[in-house]
């Protein structure tokens, strides 16, 4: 994704790094930096190499816009004047890619569709990490206490260490296995996992 996360990525920084995330912000504009990399690698690879970086790709937002659906939005929505109406805005840019995404489902990563409906969906993933940085992330971390952007941090990487790293046993092609069986569990081990660090978090 674009804007201050991008400036932000490095080799270094590896999703639940605690170090690449002093707080919310931080780890999750990071996280927007990766993304946009990962849409770069996606793009500029072929055959194979470019299927395993179309899965890491989706892999990633899964868990991403899970935290802030459970974590930043609901404390967005009260932390700051017209919270509710930013929320409700980047919830749209939200659902509006991921009917891009899929529309990338059941294209093979070869197919000539399948370019063109990735540079759509990094258009549309793009334009919203900006929004994100810019409306909704900057006044939370004004307006919210750091020790509560911590736990939200802390809610978020626990969230991401329950999620896979591979594709499951025995499914063959990456692309037929991004969103539907896997990407749901993801995204619900995800929220048992934020609940469980927000409510024992300090």
């Amino acid at each position: 994704m674009a804007g201050a996360g991008r400036d932000a990525v490095d080799e270094q920084a590896q999703v639940g790094d605690p170090a690449a995330a002093e707080d919310v912000v931080a780890l999750l504009t990071r996280q927007h930096g990766q993304i946009h990399t990962l849409f770069d690698e996606v793009r500029t690879t072929e055959g194979e190499a470019r299927a395993d970086a179309f899965r890491r790709l989706v892999h990633l937002p899964a868990v991403h816009e899970t935290a802030e659906e459970e974590v930043v939005h609901p404390s967005a929505r009260t932390a700051f004047d017209g919270g509710a109406d930013v929320v409700e805005e980047r919830l749209a840019e939200e659902k509006a890619a991921k009917e891009k995404l899929s529309a990338l489902e059941d294209t093979d990563t070869s197919d000539p569709r399948f370019m063109p409906a990735l540079l759509s969906l990094r258009d549309a993933v793009l334009a919203h990490a900006r929004s994100e940085e810019r409306h909704e992330f900057a006044l939370l971390r004004r307006t919210t206490s750091p020790a509560r952007l911590a736990l939200m941090a802390k809610a978020v990487r626990a969230a991401e260490a329950t999620a896979p790293t591979h594709p499951h046993p025995g499914v063959e092609s990456a692309t037929a296995n991004l969103i539907l069986g896997p990407m749901a569990a993801v995204a619900d081990r995800a929220r048992d996992a934020i609940r469980r660090s927000m409510d024992g978090g300090e």
